[in-house]
């Protein structure tokens, strides 16, 4: 194995483990503790949500480098390359980081067998320490509680909101799968929820345990007003805060929660307004509501569940109304295609399915037969990603808009169609 590519290695470790994910974590922790991972000399945050989490991780990440920090930062999934879900100093891993992490944890692994996320979360730390990073940003891949993320105990965890998703693993209502999120909580540490409508099951954990929660409207909050807003904490008031693109009430929560969190962790770095307007403008992940403007106005958005649908609508609704919107849209099998039509539908002149290159993905045709089947007005069935955008520009007008959602694995193809990757 150590003679392989990064590729070869990937490829591989996806045929580890019988399933593509078995919430367990029992076998990542064995094989962690081989390997004598030390903790970071300053914080870790972990990051769980239903939505935002990438946002969320983004936006820590840049405050802790502001502030002279060499933090580690694990993201999933990633829209191209593998090396996107690890970075060292806000900067993408190298290969050869990536392939000595490897090497290091088949030299204890024995016959452990791990899933592909459990591999690559054990890789990350392991960079991590190799390159002496000083705090780790974490994100939650699904739920919490099982996660393998959650080997690691935060210093502070970071739930952004909770909606129904992965509801196959995590449960069928809000509740059920709210208590899975609440698992990255501990004891006496402190725990940042980033809305107002709180699951009776974060409530009930973060007592439990005696995690010490704030949540948005009691410890932080905001107050939407234009041309900016403002942001209280529980010592700091921020006036004159600027409106990231969109500009949606989703956003504000997402930003106020990690300025709850920084509070918290070292007051003096949200000190300057103007400090903090320039890190919320920089720290945006790409395929975030994402709008380039050409012949046609393209719209990026990585939305995958019915609520960011909902959210997306939203930012969409900040734009300049579009006389003609083609959406394209693929999606997991797991995804709700429903979720997606009640809030994109009234907004859609036209709908472009297509196939996405995952073992878990639901076909294009599929997908337009049920957008026809539930009243969709033109709806076109297109094989690859590729192929997809290509009749969206071809049917959209000059100066339409074209969306493109549903999937990582939709809007990573489509930044590198575009010529942005």
């Amino acid at each position: 194995m150590a003679q392989r590519s990064l590729q070869e290695w990937l490829h591989w470790q996806e045929s580890l483990h019988p399933r593509w994910i078995d919430l367990d974590l029992g076998r990542v922790r064995a094989v962690f503790d081989r390997l004598c991972v030390a903790r970071p000399a300053g914080p870790v945050f972990t990051v769980a949500g239903t939505n935002g989490k990438g946002s969320t991780v983004a936006l820590l990440e840049a405050f802790l480098l502001a502030a002279g920090r060499r933090p580690g930062a694990y993201t999933s999934p990633h829209l191209l390359a593998y090396n996107e879900r690890v970075r060292i100093a806000g900067v993408a891993v190298a290969d050869a980081a990536l392939l000595a992490a490897f090497g290091r944890i088949e030299a204890v692994r024995a016959d452990t067998p791990l899933t592909f996320f459990e591999y690559g979360t054990l890789a990350a730390l392991v960079a991590f320490q190799a390159a002496g990073c000083d705090s780790w940003v974490l994100e939650v891949g699904m739920g919490g509680r099982l996660d393998a993320v959650n080997i690691i105990d935060a210093d502070c965890a970071l739930i952004t909101t909770v909606d129904l998703d992965h509801q196959e693993f995590l449960g069928d209502t809000r509740e059920k799968i709210a208590a899975e999120k609440a698992g990255v909580m501990r004891p006496g540490r402190p725990v940042f929820y980033g809305d107002e409508a709180v699951p009776a099951a974060i409530l009930g954990a973060a007592a439990g345990c005696g995690a010490r929660l704030r949540r948005l409207g009691a410890g932080f909050s905001f107050t939407a007003s234009r041309p900016c807003w403002s942001w209280q904490g529980e010592q700091a008031r921020l006036e004159g805060l600027v409106y990231p693109p969109g500009g949606t009430p989703a956003q504000l929560r997402n930003i106020s929660l990690v300025l709850a969190a920084i509070e918290q962790y070292d007051p003096a770095l949200i000190g300057d307004v103007v400090a903090v307007n320039a890190l919320i403008l920089r720290a945006r992940p790409p395929g975030r509501f994402q709008v380039v403007r050409r012949e046609h106005e393209w719209v990026l958005d990585v939305a995958h569940n019915p609520q960011a649908a909902a959210t997306l609508r939203a930012q969409l609704e900040t734009l300049p109304p579009a006389a003609d919107t083609t959406v394209v849209i693929g999606l997991l099998g797991d995804k709700s295609l429903d979720g997606f039509l009640a809030p994109l539908g009234p907004l859609a002149s036209r709908w472009v399915a297509c196939s996405v290159e995952d073992p878990r993905a639901r076909d294009g045709a599929s997908i337009a037969a049920a957008l026809r089947e539930s009243g969709a007005a033109e709806v076109i069935a297109a094989g690859s990603v590729a192929d997809a955008l290509a009749r969206a520009r071809s049917l959209a007008p000059a100066g339409g808009r074209i969306v493109v959602c549903g999937s990582f694995r939709v809007v990573g193809p489509a930044l590198q169609w575009l010529g942005l990757y």
